[in-house]
This record gives structure tokens, sequence and C-alpha cells, in this order.
């Protein structure tokens, strides 16, 4: 019962912190250590329930994602003035290429608490830099997005492999040095947050196969089906708000929150 009430606990956070940049994952890995949540497939159940939050950008960005799906089945590639699957995968391919060799590395020496607060303070510094640095702005909305824009933001998304910096904050950074606006970088690293995510669970939950039995599973289905529910309800609030707040308040968010857990955890 208390690991039901704990995967509840956990899916409520990760639907609240998916679309925010605090690092959903460094929120849950720092919540599972404070419950005692650990082991093997409970850090694949870290992964496969932020998949369930991140269906909720599915959802809602639905009519572009099959304008995207259109634009590939016809080969209409073009560069200027419209975003296409290209974009998407130049923006992917870097964190999974990374993903792929350093996964175990990763797993090992990053999913803990210390390297989590200090993911979320070098991540806080970025955001800060990025948010304050002037850019020419190239790219008011995604459809203004060349290629070399996209793989530059899929550059700063490896940064995200390590628990604590945030997938939107350094994919959002990354935007900003590279002369998007912050409302581009916002709707273009929620677009690719479904790809990369779907791959990522599957890979995770391919590589703990053995560790799935019934009663896991179990688990990731509540976490998964609350991540959901609770992300549907917060992802309006949350997308307006992104685009408008200036990424230097969620810096200072991490700051604290690195700072209490450290004082309270370590």
């Amino acid at each position: 019962m208390y690991d039901i009430i704990t995967a509840i606990i956990l899916g409520i956070i990760e639907g609240l912190t998916e679309f925010i940049p605090v690092s959903s994952t460094g929120h849950l890995i720092l919540a599972g250590d404070l419950l005692g949540f650990e082991g093997e497939a409970k850090a694949t159940f870290k992964i496969v329930i932020q998949l369930g939050a991140v269906l909720a950008v599915l959802v809602l960005y639905w009519n572009r994602y099959m304008s995207i799906l259109k634009d590939l089945a016809t080969f209409n590639f073009k560069a200027k003035n419209k975003l296409n699957a290209v974009h998407m995968f130049l923006a992917m391919i870097p964190a999974l290429m990374v993903y792929l060799l350093f996964k175990d590395v990763i797993k090992r020496y990053l999913f803990g608490s210390a390297p989590v607060l200090i993911g979320l303070i070098i991540g806080g510094v970025l955001m800060i830099i990025a948010a304050r640095v002037k850019r020419k702005v190239t790219a008011e909305n995604t459809d203004d997005l060349t290629y070399k824009q996209a793989f530059g933001i899929g550059l700063f998304q490896c940064l995200a492999l390590w628990p604590g910096f945030s997938r939107s904050g350094a994919t959002m950074s990354g935007g900003l040095l590279l002369g998007t606006s912050q409302k581009a970088a916002a709707d273009f690293t929620f677009l690719i947050s479904v790809p990369v995510m779907l791959g990522a669970t599957v890979l995770d939950m391919y590589d703990s196969r053995e560790f799935l039995t019934s009663d896991a599973l179990f688990l990731f289905l509540i976490g998964f089906i609350t991540a959901f529910i609770v992300a549907m309800i917060a992802v309006t609030t949350f997308l307006n708000l992104i685009k408008r707040l200036r990424l230097e308040w969620f810096a200072v968010y991490r700051f604290v929150l690195a700072a209490l857990f450290y004082i309270f955890l370590l």
C-alpha cells in the first residue's frame, strides 16, 4: 500500500514539474530518496511516468504533430517557414546518441541526490546566462527555426541527461542563446519532448525488463495515469507561464530547492 501511495505522490510531482524548467527527473530522484522509493525497477519507474506527463503535450499539440507527419509522408522538408520532421530529428539525435553511449555511466553516477543538487545549480546558472545575454532574435516562433538552430538546441538537450539540469531548461536556454524567442524555444521544447521521452521510456523498460514484475508494472501504471491526469490539468497554465516568465525566476527556485535539500537531506 505504501508503494501505491508513493507512486501516486511521484506521479503528482511529475505532472506538476515536467513543463517548467526545474527538472522533473531531479524532483523525482530527491522525492524518491525522501520516501525510500529506490531500486533498479523504481529508477525505470521515474522515467516511465515522465512519459505519462509528456503525453499531455501530444494531446495539446495533436494538430501540429499531424501536420509534421503529413509533411514527412509527402517529403515536404522546407527549411524555412515551416517546422518539419527534419527539425525534430536534428534536435533529437545528439541526446539519443549520448544516451546510448553513456546510459550505464549516467544511471550509475548521476541518479543520486548529490549529482541532482549540482545539476540544479549549474542548470540555474546556465538559465540566468541565457536570459541575460542579448542575442538578435531570428526565430519568433517554431516555424522560423532553421535546421542549424534545431541541431544546436539538440546539443544543449544533451545536458539534460544529467538529472537536475532539466530538459526544458537546457533546451530553452540553448534556444535563447541561438537566437530564438522564449516562446519559440518553449514550443519547440514541448514538441520534441514526446518522441524523446517515448524513446527513453522504451529503452529503459527494455534494459530493466528482468525487474518488471507484475507488481512493478502495476506501480508503473498508477504513476503513469496520475502523471498524465495532473499534467493535463496543469499543462495550459504552465505553458503560458513558461512563455512569459523570465528564466531567472525558475533559476532562483532551483537554487532554493538545492539549498534546502543540501541542508536537510545531505
